[in-house]
């Protein structure tokens, strides 16, 4: 029984083994110059303007919900599109409910213009 997972077994020590002489050779190979300015935090080259811990706009908080409520929607939209033959009419009565809410939904975050990010 153990030489059924002899290859697993293989397969791991090469693994290991792969990452451990990577990481070995990377840091024998690689040049090592310190200097102060690859040691300071990085932040897209431009100094801050502002404190970090700044009002955010509540807009983007906004968008946020937005769009976790439509990402949701997508995976509640991918089993019932697996099971589409089994659920039957009733499965599609059920997707066309909750697709006109979302859209209801949808429509009314329009109207209060809280997809702008202005």
């Amino acid at each position: 029984m153990v030489l059924e997972y002899l290859p697993v077994l293989i397969l791991m020590v090469f693994a290991l083994g792969f990452a451990v002489v990577t990481i070995v050779m990377s840091d024998m190979l690689r040049p090592n110059k310190p200097e102060k300015v690859k040691s300071s935090t990085y932040e897209c080259g431009a100094p801050l303007f502002t404190d970090a811990r700044g009002m955010v706009s509540i807009r983007f908080f906004i968008i946020s919900m937005l769009f976790l409520l439509f990402d949701i929607e997508a995976a509640f939209l991918y089993p019932w599109a697996i099971n589409y033959n089994v659920l039957g009419l009733f499965g599609f009565v059920e997707i066309v409910i909750f697709i006109i809410i979302l859209l209801v939904g949808y429509f009314y975050a329009w109207r209060k213009d809280a997809l702008e990010w202005e």
